[in-house]
């Protein structure tokens, strides 16, 4: 059975990150239960990582690796931004750029299932 290893990074400060990682969180957890099912009857078994980054870590947070490989790495017209987030900046007490998705032009603070999923498939040979 192939593994495809899905890996969140994402600010921690006690316990809390920030409102772009959260929703991103959630999204993934959405994408990861409908990978599963989509892929173990395929010989493919989804497995997650979360990675938590210190406030020193910041310019990683919000990313998601797919065995390894950045997913904006993976999916076409696919680039990393950044943008002012009071949300870590509130959780590090500094002003924070944090790391957006650009995905054919249009930029998102939180990662989509549907483009998370696409990356999967992509890396694993399924679209």
């Amino acid at each position: 059975m192939q593994t495809i290893l899905i890996e969140w990074q994402h600010l921690d400060v006690t316990g809390a990150t920030c409102r772009r990682c959260g929703d991103t969180g959630g999204e993934l957890a959405l994408a990861i239960e409908r990978l599963r099912a989509e892929c173990t009857p395929r010989g493919v078994n989804i497995a997650f990582r979360e990675t938590r980054l210190n406030a020193d870590q910041i310019a990683h947070s919000n990313t998601i690796l797919i065995n390894g490989i950045p997913l904006e790495t993976i999916l076409p017209q696919t680039q990393i931004s950044t943008s002012c987030c009071a949300s870590c900046g509130d959780l590090t007490g500094r002003p924070e750029q944090c790391r957006t998705l650009v995905h054919f032009g249009q930029e998102y603070e939180t990662i989509p299932q549907d483009l998370i999923r696409q990356a999967v498939c992509l890396a694993c040979g399924f679209c």
